[in-house]
């Protein structure tokens, strides 16, 4: 696939995910100046239109038959454009609610499991199931309970955009890539395209939370007591390149991540209907295909996540000057900490929490949606 194409297909999705008011306002507009027009005409032959006669329909077609035929046709066709329209904005707003519920209820979930791994991923600290266990008891006894969801104000306001704008652009690329067509059943690799291409549009739009997030998460709260203030410091003492240090490892990451998180799933989904003979599967089912996507997903991108934490957080924890790029981020990483110590530290941590994430974000997302869809299409 080209760039030209991707970089279409992305215009596209944006457009259709962030201004969906927009299509109902002006459908409103055009409904209010149909009345006028048709309140202003009383003429017979107008009249004709709405209610053709069934003897005019018999007659040899001429230019004044023909006229009122052809208009008739052109405004039902409109007015079909117009409810498909709508039909669409709904269901991106549907996608964007439920993503955003999704990815709230999933992150809350495991916010302690994530506040511990970020807080190994950071530092040069040897991780272990004992060492995460004495961080957070650590944790719990210095600052108390609440300390263990340190961070999560951040987390909340990024993963609820992040959450909806990935899931509504996921939708669009599926529909753009037309991934669900019957001539398309085989092509598998369209769901591993519709998904890293949703999961690079949400990480550019948010990837300042994210930053800021990495940062409450590996300080005291003296450093940072709110998300604004992060900020506020972040710009001042560093510059605003700093909101977007590390984001070309992570989009280099989410390109696998999502792409084979969102493909397992899609997958998953559709060799259950096939043997199952059950177009949905149950939420229990999706919380299951969600936790094989998550495991497969994050440990395809899991060394990437590893640079990306230490690129984001290197000002804080005093390592400003070694991390400043992919490669030598990588490298150094490797050479003084090792593969598994380094590149893969707090994998199994991730094993943990990154399915049970994933199987509730995707569970939830697809519960909602379907709710949700249910109650529109029964008014």
């Amino acid at each position: 696939m080209s760039h030209s194409l991707e970089g279409r297909a992305v215009a596209v999705v944006i457009s259709d995910i962030t201004t969906p008011a927009i299509s109902a306002a002006r459908h409103k507009t055009q409904q209010a100046q149909s009345g006028e027009s048709w309140e202003a005409s009383d003429s017979p032959q107008e009249a004709s239109v709405l209610q053709p006669s069934p003897q005019r329909e018999t007659q040899p077609s001429n230019e004044h038959t023909q006229e009122p035929a052809s208009t008739a046709t052109y405004l039902r066709e409109g007015v079909q454009e117009e409810e498909e329209e709508d039909f669409h904005t709904e269901r991106v707003l549907i996608s964007l609610l439920a993503g955003a519920m999704a990815g709230a209820v999933a992150k809350t979930t495991i916010a302690p499991l994530d506040r511990t791994k970020i807080n190994f991923q950071a530092t040069k600290q040897k991780f272990s199931a004992r060492h995460a266990f004495l961080f957070a008891r650590e944790c719990y006894q210095r600052e108390g309970l609440l300390s263990l969801w340190r961070g999560n104000s951040a987390t909340m306001a990024r993963i609820v955009p992040y959450a909806a704008i990935q899931f509504a652009s996921h939708e669009q690329f599926k529909r753009i890539l037309r991934v669900d067509a019957q001539e398309n059943e085989g092509h598998t690799y369209l769901r591993f395209v519709a998904g890293s291409m949703a999961g690079v549009t949400s990480q550019f739009l948010t990837y300042p939370l994210d930053v800021a997030r990495a940062r409450m998460a590996v300080t005291h709260r003296d450093t940072y007591r709110s998300l604004k203030q992060v900020f506020i410091k972040i710009l001042k003492n560093e510059g605003p390149l700093t909101l977007y240090r590390g984001l070309a490892p992570t989009l280099l990451g989410v390109i696998p991540y999502a792409g084979t998180s969102f493909g397992i799933y899609e997958t998953l989904k559709r060799r259950h209907a096939e043997y199952s003979h059950r177009d949905k599967p149950n939420p229990l089912e999706r919380m299951m295909f969600g936790a094989v996507a998550g495991l497969v997903g994050q440990s395809s991108s899991y060394p990437l996540d590893i640079v990306r934490r230490r690129m984001q957080t290197a000002t804080v924890t005093g390592n400003g000057n070694h991390y400043k790029t992919i490669l030598g981020t990588l490298l150094r990483v490797y050479r003084e900490e090792g593969v598994c110590h380094g590149l893969y530290k707090g994998l199994s941590m991730n094993w943990i929490k990154g399915p049970i994430a994933v199987g509730i974000s995707f569970s939830t997302f697809d519960t909602l949606k379907i709710f949700l869809e249910q109650i529109m299409l029964s008014r």
